[in-house]
């Protein structure tokens, strides 16, 4: 499976049997030492990233990079090293490092390797056709580039700047192995072209930006195509404008919406339960969302962008639902976190995998026009700015722009806002959610209506 075994060939420096006879060396050493459990990860990766602005190439980068990384239990004592220098005397000094550490470190009644029923053994692990080589070289690149630019300036002669174009072409491999008996690693790739334009002159020049990320290259947006959407965004926000404080219904943009669906998961993940720093603590079997609402976990998606045949303890990853009906069916727990609360690790150690939020009420017709009508009078998010949000109260405030919508139509462009509410009381006030859908990141999801926020203007 070509997932499974990366070579040189692919523009690899190790192969899959290197990586695995480091890791071998790296537990054979820790087993010597006296260690009672160990683990260790070979990885590398390699890249290529070029930008260009104002019709010129502005930088080119290719990075490479390798580590070994070692995990070693002393009891319930454990300690961790790694190394960028793969020769056996380095990998021996790097497992006796994980080893003193575990030796100081206080013990841990919850630290451990996984149980050995949630392990995955090879033949659970799919390939999920995560690699995908982009065979480009810089020149290629360049162009992909320029041609961003340039059809972003062709848009319109408002289209005054840049802050540059990017294509990035990315690759890597890894092996894993501990002594819980585990054995696995597969390679992957993540390809993106990106351009940001500025519309405007003086104090009234606006800025937006588009891209589009793949694992298989083939797959990306034309670079015009993102060049022209992008301009087309920096245009709509021409001519914003401020708006008094009052309290309306919210449309986040489907990109921003990845973003509530991004702090639901932040708020029933293992650290902030069993640190109870959460506004969602003691969730399980409960409502938290509207009835309609159902969130999926498939880690099994082909080529997606959080697949995953296992986490990063190695423990099998399967298809769930998160949330039935607006309920919490389940957390997102590694091995550690689960123990903590007295419960079984999801296979989510590294975090949650492709995570699609849904509405029963949604019809295939809800496009943005629909949910514009939806939404009536209000706000429309299409960018937030800062980190305003509170995971141990829900507190909810962040920096926007967009526009003011009337009678379900876009009146004009708003900006210099500010956005406030509880998250709690947000997640519990999704009215609706689109069939304009977007994939971001390891998150899909369509705009989503919100029944009531504060908004802040001048």
């Amino acid at each position: 499976m070509k997932n499974k075994d990366s070579s040189a060939q692919d523009g690899f420096a190790y192969s899959r049997a290197t990586f695995e006879e480091l890791v071998d060396t790296a537990l054979a050493h820790a087993k010597k030492l006296g260690a009672t459990a160990a683990g260790a990860e070979a990885s590398e990766g390699c890249g290529l990233s070029v930008s260009a602005r104002l019709g010129e190439l502005e930088n080119v980068e290719r990075n490479r990079d390798k580590s070994l990384g070692v995990t070693v239990y002393v009891g319930k004592r454990r300690g961790n090293a790694s190394t960028s220098d793969f020769s056996k005397a380095a990998i021996e000094q790097t497992v006796r490092a994980a080893y003193d550490i575990a030796s100081f470190t206080a013990e841990d009644s919850f630290a451990g390797l996984p149980d050995p029923d949630e392990i995955a053994q090879p033949a659970e692990q799919p390939d999920l056709d995560m690699f995908h080589p982009w065979s480009i070289n810089s020149e290629e690149a360049a162009q992909i580039a320029l041609a961003c630019e340039a059809a972003a300036f062709a848009t319109s002669k408002k289209i005054t700047n840049s802050e540059g174009a990017g294509v990035s072409a990315q690759q890597s491999h890894f092996f894993s192995s501990h002594t819980g008996g585990f054995r696995g690693g597969y390679a992957s790739s993540r390809h993106s072209v990106s351009v940001a334009p500025i519309a405007g002159k003086g104090d009234g020049m606006q800025r937006d930006a588009w891209y589009s990320s793949m694992r298989n290259a083939s797959e990306l947006s034309s670079p015009e195509s993102i060049g022209r959407y992008a301009a087309q965004r920096a245009l709509s926000r021409l001519k914003s404008r401020k708006i008094s404080t009052r309290e309306c219904p919210v449309l986040f943009e489907s990109p921003l919406a990845a973003g509530l669906l991004g702090g639901y998961v932040q708020a029933t993940s293992g650290g902030a339960l069993y640190r109870k720093s959460t506004f969602l603590t003691d969730s399980l079997g409960k409502k938290v969302l509207p009835a309609h609402i159902d969130i999926l976990e498939d880690p099994h998606v082909k080529r997606g962008k959080g697949s995953a045949p296992f986490d990063e303890e190695g423990v099998r990853t399967k298809a769930r639902k998160v949330v039935d009906q607006g309920v919490v069916q389940g957390y997102f727990l590694s091995s550690y976190s689960a123990r903590k609360l007295g419960m079984k690790t999801t296979g989510n150690a590294g975090g949650s995998h492709n995570l699609t939020l849904t509405s029963r009420l949604t019809k295939p017709q809800d496009d943005l026009d629909a949910m514009l009508r939806k939404l009536g009078t209000g706000l429309f998010v299409i960018e937030l700015m800062g980190q305003g949000v509170n995971y141990v109260t829900g507190d909810y405030s962040r920096g926007a722009s967009g526009f003011w919508v009337e009678n379900g139509e876009i009146a004009y462009p708003v900006q210099e806002i500010t956005i406030a509410g509880n998250l709690k009381t947000m997640l519990a006030g999704i009215q609706a959610v689109g069939a304009d859908t977007y994939n971001y990141g390891a998150k899909t999801v369509g705009s989503v209506l919100v029944n009531k926020m504060k908004v802040a203007g001048s």
